[in-house]
């Protein structure tokens, strides 16, 4: 018996419907929509050859045995309409994930809210609605919260999961055990439009794209430089440990550099760094930033750090050995 349910047999549902399959558990894969028995057969065929054909590209890269795959899909049961009553009923942890549309989500819950538990967990995995506006389709909104994943969602450990001020603190840890039960690293962040990934990432892929249209770079050393650059030194060190470990006033004296030559707005470093520089807060090097430094052993972090980038830089396949090295 299923205790989790993915509410949308979409490309999200069927990634999530992996990621908890891949885990050990079963999962029941909801379609709310009335069909006849000839497009459901078309849509189970369809979703049942996406989850194999998924599985099987995880077994030719070697994470997991081609001996293993019908048991991990057959962890995932598809629901039509007419059994979506006993699979809700069922459910201990919700991922709704319909169309990205307030009526499409307002009449999704309809059905949750008559069917779900008291004690079920529900969330939606939207990645343009706020928390707040879904919460008020939910009964019991304190049970309810935000959870999106990254593509492919069997494979991108973070999840990230948003709240709104009404969510339960023991509903939050219940959901983040769950999640790390499944391999998964959840985040938390409040109710926020972009959650912290996407808010990121848009900026960095409308620069990328500004700057090809500028003619400053072509897409493929765009490509070659975020790959092998800020891609290995953000994998290294998140992105305000890095900003910490380089030093505040180095990005407030960059931003202020791009901001006079590229664009004022785009680049105006946020108050937030003119103040951690006036209180002497750069980081590191002073003791305190972000993050707080005093009685940690500094050498030893920043052995660490080095030592996470070459581990990522020899993974690339692009250290060498010293010049003079002898050769075998």
């Amino acid at each position: 018996m299923a205790r989790f349910v993915a509410v949308g047999a979409g490309r999200m549902g069927r990634g999530i419907a992996i990621a908890i399959a891949y885990a050990g558990h079963r999962i029941a894969l909801v379609d709310l929509r009335h069909r006849s028995a000839q497009a459901w057969r078309q849509l189970s065929d369809e979703v049942r050859g996406e989850i194999r054909a998924s599985l099987d590209g995880l077994a030719q890269l070697g994470a997991l045995e081609p001996a293993q795959i019908d048991a991990i899909a057959e962890r995932v049961e598809l629901v039509d309409a007419r059994g979506a009553p006993q699979a809700l009923r069922r459910a201990e942890l919700l991922f709704e994930g319909v169309t990205e549309t307030i009526a499409a989500k307002t009449e999704a819950f309809l059905q949750i809210n008559r069917h779900c538990s008291a004690e079920a967990i529900l969330t939606s995995t939207t990645s343009s609605i706020l928390v707040t506006q879904l919460a008020e389709l939910v009964h019991r909104p304190e049970r309810f919260l935000n959870m999106h994943w990254l593509n492919p969602a069997y494979l991108i450990p973070v999840v990230e999961l948003s709240t709104h001020a009404g969510t339960d603190a023991s509903v939050v840890a219940r959901t983040r055990q769950l999640m790390e039960g499944f391999g998964k690293l959840p985040v938390l962040c409040g109710a926020t439009p972009g959650y912290i990934v996407p808010r990121l990432q848009a900026l960095i892929m409308n620069e990328a794209a500004r700057m090809i249209e500028e003619g400053a770079a072509t897409a493929e050393e765009i490509d070659k430089a975020t790959r092998f650059g800020l891609g290995l030194r953000f994998a290294a060190l998140g992105v305000v440990e890095f900003i910490d470990f380089g030093g505040c006033d180095i990005l407030h004296n960059a931003s202020r550099e791009m901001a006079s030559s590229i664009d004022a707005h785009r680049y105006a470093a946020p108050a937030i760094v003119g103040r951690m520089i006036e209180q002497g807060h750069l980081g590191v090097k002073s003791g305190s930033g972000f993050y707080d430094y005093q009685g940690r052993d500094v050498a030893a972090y920043r052995r660490d750090v080095l030592a996470r980038t070459l581990a990522l830089v020899r993974h690339a396949g692009l250290w060498r050995p010293p010049a003079d090295a002898p050769r075998s």
